[in-house]
């Protein structure tokens, strides 16, 4: 008989690495607000022992910590201790002062985790505007491109920055640093038997594969956002304690478990997020449990696998995430064509995390209705737009996310 990793390997292999139409491929998924099952959030601001929580303290040594918990155990999955110590190493190996014609600088900079288990790098991108006389608050990107070498030139560079490159020109014009941390330098995509990556400096002996509680490949991925923000704290044209994480689709996703977890990030935008992202579970619009755990069985952990068909049963929601985040600002991006993401659950998931945000004296969404396409809430703690297109970042949505971190992130 085959082992549990062989068998997804196999069921893996029947879907490519590359976005599908879900329209095509689902013809069960729905997308009408009318069909929607009934359902109710679990308390925000309820303890798990029935207590209100009413002050910031209250959250942050009460009912914080038992969602954040919940949210580890069940959804994405916890980091174990590793097995022995592990080294990290900075070294940056390539720095020229002159990217693009000169404006800015650009830092390739290795990071180098090693113990008795074995080695594993990470190569992250550092640009910082030249012509700056003190540290430059920056944004972090989760990024699905690669950051290393003639990849990255291909893709970035001749794209000129733009129609999903990153428009590092507008960065710098604007007094921002930005840096991309790829995906895959710790975990494959699609991951299915954690031999060859990261989590081998973590297994004690006899250990071949994460536990149902440990993380998967999202947690992966904010770990190293979290490796990436160690180095940060050490690059003197960087100021590491104004620096927003981003990240789009499955790293939007990405993006909201780091920004929970590591509350060194000021800021966190994520972008058409989604399932496991900001949208609700319990709407089961667009993309569901089962349909990410078919198509990539280990983005979370095993024991999220019994949620599915049973969102109901599941003691958080996406709204408690972006809760977690909470007093520090949090943005969040839908388009009217992206319905796999589901949109309107994205913004919901918004507006039930505000009153947390209230609880801080911050400024949370006031309305339950969502704003007209192509309107951006931006001096709200807890900003949002969407608008007309589908599933990419676009020049507008840049700019968006620029606005609200300059309204934040300049004061």
């Amino acid at each position: 008989m085959k082992s549990i990793p062989s068998l997804l390997l196999c069921i893996a292999s029947i879907y490519t690495l590359e976005a599908k139409e879900p329209k095509e491929l689902d013809k069960d998924v729905n997308y009408d607000e009318e069909n929607l099952p009934a359902y109710d959030l679990p308390p925000l601001l309820t303890s798990s022992e029935g207590k209100p929580i009413t002050t910031p303290d209250e959250w942050f040594n009460i009912r914080r910590p038992q969602i954040m918990s919940l949210f580890g155990n069940l959804v994405y999955g916890t980091v174990p201790k590793p097995s022995s110590p592990i080294k990290t190493s900075f070294k940056v190996l390539k720095e020229d002062k002159t990217f693009l014609g000169g404006k800015g600088t650009r830092k390739d900079v290795r990071i180098r985790f090693e113990n008795e288990r074995g080695r594993v790098d990470m190569l992250i991108l550092v640009f910082v505007p030249n012509n700056v006389d003190k540290p430059v608050p920056a944004f972090m990107k989760h990024s699905f491109s690669s950051t290393h070498g003639n990849d990255f030139d291909v893709h970035f560079l001749k794209k000129n920055c733009f129609k999903n490159g990153w428009p590092i020109g507008e960065f710098f014009k604007r007094g921002y640093g930005f840096i991309a941390v790829y995906q895959q330098d710790l975990v494959k995509h699609n991951e299915v038997e954690f031999l060859k990556g990261i989590h081998k400096l973590f297994y004690p002996k006899g250990q071949s594969f994460p536990k149902a509680s440990e993380w998967g490949v999202l947690s992966t991925v904010a770990w190293g956002a979290s490796r990436a923000m160690d180095y940060l704290e050490t690059d003197k044209g960087i100021d590491a304690k104004r620096v927003a994480i981003m990240g789009h689709s499955k790293m939007g996703k990405a993006t909201l478990w780091t920004a929970a977890q590591d509350r060194r990030f000021a800021l966190a935008i994520s972008a058409q997020s989604g399932c496991a992202g900001a949208a609700l579970w319990r709407r089961k619009s667009g993309e569901t449990l089962d349909k990410m755990v078919t198509r990539f069985p280990y983005w979370l952990c095993r024991n999220a696998w019994k949620f599915v068909n049973n969102e109901d049963d599941l003691p958080v929601d996406q709204h408690m995430l972006l809760a977690c985040i909470a007093p520090r600002p949090v943005y969040v991006h839908s388009a009217v064509g992206d319905t796999w993401a589901d949109g309107r659950g994205e913004y919901l998931s918004a507006y039930h995390a505000s009153p947390v945000y209230r609880l801080f004296g911050k400024k949370g969404l006031e309305s339950e209705e969502s704003p007209p396409v192509g309107e951006a809430i931006i001096k709200s703690d807890v900003g949002y737009h969407i608008r007309e297109g589908g599933h990419s970042v676009e020049m507008f949505d840049w700019l968006k996310f620029l606005d609200f971190a300059d309204h934040h992130l300049k004061k």
